[in-house]
């Protein structure tokens, strides 16, 4: 999926941009449609042009192909400075809305659970069947060859079936209710320091997009599902994006990336270094068999309060771990990712009743180039989430290992719908601990991806 402004910038331009709006909303009409007839129209001036060629072509013009080229760029040019000129006359907040790019998606997901083991359920061989959707607005600028401003938007209902399963890692990854309200995920500042190869990234950070990505196991929009194949399942990321937080990125070879990361961890803002949320992630691009890899190694530690499962009132512990998360590919249509990932078995989050000791998850992606679908895509996963023997110990459990089956097939319908069906198979479910059994579930689902 892989893809930064501080909070007094983002007041800033806010201001800035909703002032200028709103005198230009007293126009006839908004600056978001004027923007959208002057492409349209810039865009009907170009293909009338490319029409009079090809028309002039057919006629057995004689006129040379270099001067009609250059005849017809010069009519949407003076069109478009003639329309700047006018715009900015007219709308003052015209400016702030160029060189704007959005991108939008919805994701809907259907999934028949069988064999739920949910608290709530009502027998233990009782199945579910749920849907859920999420809906992503973003707006970016760069700004110039120095900086990058983002804003991300997102809303959604629904948690499918994951409130209906006992796991320790769920199956539906993209779930996020917010009763269909949209809140701000990103929203952030990037500056690029060009002669030292750094770039700083302050705001509002989802630690999602710089920590533990893979090229292969990652995106659930568009790969998988189940949460162990999109992010460790061990790394205690903050439940939010932070209200407050900075990365530092350093490339100081084409074959070597380095990424820290510092944000709250309770992702509200308040008394942000009581409870950091650190990390510092390694990309190794080694380039192996001449093909694109790589091999990422990730430390991080979460200064939330955790409590010692064997000394409850030893509260104010840190969490800790590390792991690793590897990509490579193999042939144009073959390509395979590995994920590691180690914590702290002695301590468990606050407010938390599970913790895990280490997981890991490995497979392969497959191009639909094979079967003369090269727009398509295979997925096949298999992970283990192992849970902490002093958990274990402390609340007298089974706590076996919890094994995770996944695959998927995403059919690239036409250039903006992607529909994927998806299939999970999860043995011994929460370490065979569940209130409601401890029978295999199975999983089948159906995802449609909707890109503007």
């Amino acid at each position: 999926m892989t893809r930064r402004i501080a909070p007094v910038f983002i007041v800033l331009c806010t201001v800035v941009v909703a002032f200028g709006a709103a005198r230009a909303y007293a126009q006839e009409v908004s600056n978001v449609h004027l923007l959208q007839e002057i492409r349209q129209l810039k865009q009907t001036v170009a293909e009338q042009a490319q029409r009079i060629g090809e028309l002039e072509d057919r006629m057995g013009s004689k006129q040379k192909p270099a001067a009609r080229a250059a005849a017809t760029a010069e009519v949407p040019e003076e069109l478009s400075e003639q329309i700047d000129k006018h715009l900015n006359a007219r709308i003052p907040a015209y400016k702030a809305f160029e060189g704007l790019d959005f991108t939008g998606w919805v994701t809907t997901i259907g999934q028949y659970a069988r064999n739920a083991n949910g608290a709530d359920m009502l027998s233990r061989t009782e199945d579910a069947t749920d849907a859920s959707y999420t809906a992503h607005i973003i707006l970016d600028k760069k700004f110039g060859d120095y900086g990058w401003g983002l804003v991300h938007f997102q809303g959604g209902n629904g948690v499918g079936v994951t409130d209906e399963l006992q796991l320790f890692s769920n199956v539906n990854y993209d779930a996020t209710d917010t009763d269909s309200n949209a809140s701000i995920t990103e929203a952030w500042y990037e500056h690029y320091f060009e002669p030292w190869e750094l770039s700083l990234t302050v705001g509002k950070l989802d630690a999602f997009s710089y920590i533990d990505t893979n090229e292969y196991a990652y995106d659930q929009a568009l790969q998988f599902l189940g949460n162990m194949f999109c992010n460790s399942p061990v790394i205690e990321f903050p439940t939010d994006s932070g209200e407050a937080a900075v990365r530092l990125a350093w490339e100081p070879t084409e074959k070597l990336v380095i990424d820290v990361l510092a944000m709250d961890s309770n992702a509200d803002g308040e008394d942000i270094f009581d409870a950091l949320f650190l990390a510092t992630q390694l990309n190794f691009k080694p380039a192996l068999f001449g093909r694109s890899g790589n091999y990422r190694l990730i430390f991080w530690q979460n200064n939330a309060g955790h409590t010692t499962w064997m000394d409850t009132t030893e509260d104010k512990e840190n969490g800790l771990g590390w792991g690793v998360s590897f990509d490579q590919e193999f042939t144009d249509c073959l390509g395979g990712f590995f994920r590691y990932g180690w914590q702290d078995p002695d301590v468990y989050l606050n407010g938390e009743s599970v913790s895990l000791y280490q997981s890991y998850s490995f497979g392969p992606q497959i191009k639909g180039a094979l079967w003369g679908r090269k727009e398509d895509v295979v997925g096949i996963g298999f992970g283990q989430a192992v849970p902490s023997k002093k958990y274990k110990e402390a609340n007298g459990l089974i706590a076996k290992t919890e094994s995770h089956l996944e695959c998927y097939y995403a059919f690239k319908a036409n250039e903006h719908f992607t529909i994927s069906p998806d299939l999970q198979v999860i043995w011994r479910p929460y370490g065979k601990d569940a209130a409601n059994g401890d029978g295999t579930i199975v999983v089948s689902g159906l995802r449609g991806q909707l890109d503007f």
